[in-house]
């Protein structure tokens, strides 16, 4: 990969195939921790789709100074403690030498501790929770911080002159701590949320948030939830609480849940972490959809292409970091990664600890198809 001038990461040339005869030893094998069972499946779906496409196409160049990448994904139905028993199993395999995309706020705070007493390197918490963001010198967060999302949510409502804000918010570390951003975003504007109503992550609680939101009558609805869950309090506002504008942040709704939402996911107002992947303006989106329809994949989505960019920065440190990497090679590589473009989508880890290579951050309201417009 180039440093300084981007090139297309499609194109790929003929000589780029033919890894030298050392590479074929051994892979690069890279671990990662996500549900892709329970309620929140769909985003863990969304995160194997999304880097073994992207390895897919690091491989068929060459792969990484000529070594393949591997991906071990394991299961953890977004359960602490299966999380943190996954990340015990993947830290116990002495080729182990990264891991990647580990999904949710509840989980990455479970796992976290294990990572830094084995400063493996850890590229890419898939939670913009700041109490995950702290002075870990082996992890290195891609995506804008929740309570960037929320913040820029809050002031756009704001914007419109709506005043009366109703939080819905996951009964779990993640929606308290949404709770909290979204709190003081209001308070910083003079204004108190007009309903603090949690949901269990199962959903079994939900007809009676449902009622109290109606009873609340708010002009809007910020939700801080993910998963499943989301999508039962879409359905029931839409009945309940008619006309009342909904909006959420990048967790709120993956893209497995918009196909059964149809027409009353219109009008729900998400902030984006990483550009809308139906739109091939960029660069580093093209290299996107056409990584995911070599494997097949004809949807796209936010969470796929955001597992895909911290793929590519991972790629990125590992090419940095030379042909035969180890833990302590690899996290100096990460950390002198600066004002890397990816096509579009700039990465600059030049700041000390906690690591944020990305400050994107953008506002879309989805269509009837489920789209933003």
């Amino acid at each position: 990969m180039q440093r300084r001038q981007f090139v297309s990461f499609a194109a790929c040339s003929a000589a780029a195939l033919c890894a030298p005869a050392w590479a074929q030893e051994k892979p690069l094998l890279i671990g990662c921790s996500a549900p892709t069972t329970g309620p929140l499946a769909s985003s863990g779906l969304d995160i194997q789709r999304g880097t073994e496409a992207a390895m897919a196409q690091i491989n068929a160049r060459g792969g990484i100074h000529g070594r393949q990448l591997q991906l071990q994904l394991l299961d953890d139905a977004y359960l602490p403690e299966r999380a943190a028993a996954n990340v015990k199993k993947l830290l116990a395999q002495d080729d182990m030498l990264a891991l990647l995309s580990c999904f949710g706020t509840p989980t990455n705070q479970a796992l976290l501790p294990l990572v830094q007493e084995a400063g493996i390197p850890y590229v890419a918490p898939v939670s913009g929770a700041l109490s995950l963001r702290k002075g870990q010198r082996n992890v290195f967060h891609v995506r804008a911080s929740y309570s960037d999302e929320i913040v820029r949510l809050v002031q756009r409502l704001a914007e419109m002159g709506l005043k009366n804000i109703a939080i819905v918010y996951q009964d779990n570390s993640y929606g308290q701590e949404m709770l909290a951003d979204a709190s003081r975003a209001l308070d910083a504007l003079g204004q108190k949320p007009a309903l603090q109503a949690s949901v269990a992550t199962d959903g079994q609680n939900l007809a009676s948030v449902v009622a109290q939101v109606a009873a609340a009558r708010p002009t809007a609805v910020l939700l801080a939830t993910a998963g499943t869950v989301s999508v039962g309090l879409v359905r029931g506002l839409r009945k309940s609480a008619a006309g009342v504008l909904l909006a959420g942040i990048s967790p709120t709704l993956p893209s497995d849940s918009l196909k059964p939402l149809g027409e009353d996911a219109s009008g729900i107002a998400l902030s984006m972490v990483v550009p809308d992947p139906h739109r091939a303006k960029l660069q580093l989106v093209r290299d996107y959809q056409s990584a995911m329809r070599a494997k097949g994949q004809e949807e796209f989505s936010q969470g796929s292409l955001e597992a895909y960019v911290n793929t590519r920065v991972l790629a990125e440190g590992l090419e940095r970091a030379g042909r035969d990497p180890n833990a302590q090679r690899l996290n100096a590589a990460l950390a002198g990664i600066k004002k890397l473009n990816l096509g579009g989508f700039a990465i600059d880890y030049a700041s000390q600890p906690p690591y944020v290579g990305s400050r994107f951050l953008d506002l879309g309201v989805l269509g009837s198809s489920g789209r933003f417009v």
